[in-house]
């Protein structure tokens, strides 16, 4: 056996559970970086985790299963951290920013893989694949600054729709989808200012429903 056979199969034995699935997570991530979807391979992730091809095989049925989970593993183990800066305006442009500058990468590595075979091989429609893509944890920080927001009087979670409090995100990731950089400073600050804080307001200031008079006896 040769060193490195032998590095390999100490890697092999060491590594279990989910230590091992998120190497194997990573390695798919990265080999989805270096060669793109269609000539990703089983194979070509195994030997770039330094792993068996069985062991791919016992997790994911198929190479599409395997690139969805390293999408998602990959989404996952990158979270933007949620800003506290004392107002919704500086709270949005701080989250959105930082969301903007770290996802710029996957939008495009995620974008080429889903036009590149994902979506036929997955059998999975244009809406199903976008949202195992997206997932929802930019909304899950986005609810921790906007009940900030509401405790300080800025907004009033109650009278605002959750399409709007949805709309922001919604904006940065069609452009990240659209345009696979990262935002320009001055689009997102359109975004929050001219956008959503205006619509957010005034919906938050907007009288509550007045029940009907009760009709005489």
């Amino acid at each position: 056996m040769s060193a490195v056979e032998g590095d390999a199969d100490r890697v092999r034995r060491r590594r279990r559970g989910v230590e091992l699935e998120h190497a194997v997570l990573s390695a798919a991530w990265d080999e989805l970086v270096a060669v793109g979807y269609a000539r990703l391979t089983m194979e070509s992730v195994a030997a770039r985790a330094r792993t068996g091809i069985a062991v791919l095989y016992r997790r994911w049925a198929n190479k599409d299963q395997l690139v969805l989970a390293a999408i998602e593993h990959y989404r996952n183990s990158r979270q933007v951290a949620v800003p506290d800066t004392g107002s919704l305006p500086g709270d949005l442009l701080a989250l959105l920013t930082s969301m903007s500058e770290a996802r710029a990468t996957f939008f495009a590595i995620a974008a080429a893989t889903a036009f590149s075979g994902l979506l036929a091989d997955a059998a999975l429609t244009p809406a199903e694949l976008r949202d195992k893509i997206l997932g929802g944890a930019p909304l899950a920080i986005a609810r921790v600054v906007y009940q900030r927001a509401h405790d300080r009087g800025e907004i009033d979670l109650d009278s605002v729709p959750p399409a709007v409090l949805a709309m922001p995100f919604d904006l940065v990731r069609h452009d990240l989808l659209m345009d696979l950089r990262p935002l320009e400073p001055e689009r997102i600050h359109s975004i929050i200012n001219d956008l959503f804080i205006p619509l957010a307001q005034r919906r938050s200031e907007q009288p509550g429903p007045t029940s009907p008079p009760t009709p005489n006896a």
